[in-house]
């Protein structure tokens, strides 16, 4: 499965979750274990790569604002929700994650004090739930990864994630994501969702 197909059905499984009115990752269980499990596989791959390549502080920051703080367990949802955003979103996030002030998600949860908007942990495991639904046994999904990934993919090499700051730094947040930071802290800089 290339990039391409990959982002092809996260926006079938949009789109099918909008007209349904179900869960998104519901949806993409369901499309991926209409799939041979191969392309669960392959697909479990591009979700790796994709959902890797968003491990940088200044999306983390994002997250952190927008989660009124974001643990490591966290920022694996946070990333998973960019995710199911599609396309669109995600590139704009890996571009400049500032622009997740733009998301109505993101401008709903400041104004409704929501801190959970684009956490979404469910889509992380839409591959083992697919395999699951295939074979009976969620264990599958996990004996079958093993055997699809190539020698020594286990110890990947550290990420760049860039330069590290201060999250707590309200200063130094507005520097860097202005528009978020305008939203959850504030033009003042005081910590809190503005009135």
């Amino acid at each position: 499965m290339d990039t391409d197909r990959f982002w092809q059905l996260i926006d079938s499984a949009r789109a099918t979750a909008a007209a349904a009115g179900e869960p998104f990752d519901e949806a993409l269980v369901r499309l991926l274990a209409e799939r041979p499990r191969q392309e669960i596989l392959e697909y479990t791959e591009r979700f790796d790569e994709v959902h890797d390549a968003l491990y940088r502080w200044d999306v983390w920051a994002a997250a952190h604002l927008i989660g009124g703080g974001c643990s490591d367990d966290s920022f694996i949802d946070f990333r998973a929700g960019v995710i199911a955003q599609g396309r669109d979103w995600y590139d704009r996030v890996a571009a400049a994650p500032d622009s997740l002030a733009g998301h109505p998600a993101v401008v709903a949860a400041a104004r409704d004090g929501n801190d959970d908007a684009l956490f979404h942990e469910e889509v992380n495991y839409a591959a083992a739930e697919a395999f699951e639904r295939l074979t009976g046994d969620r264990d599958s999904f996990w004996t079958a990864w093993a055997a699809h990934r190539p020698a020594g993919t286990e110890a990947r090499a550290e990420p760049d994630m860039g330069e590290d700051f201060d999250f707590d730094d309200d200063a130094e947040m507005h520097r860097r994501l202005p528009h978020l930071a305008g939203l959850y802290l504030g033009p003042d800089g005081a910590w809190g969702r503005p009135a």
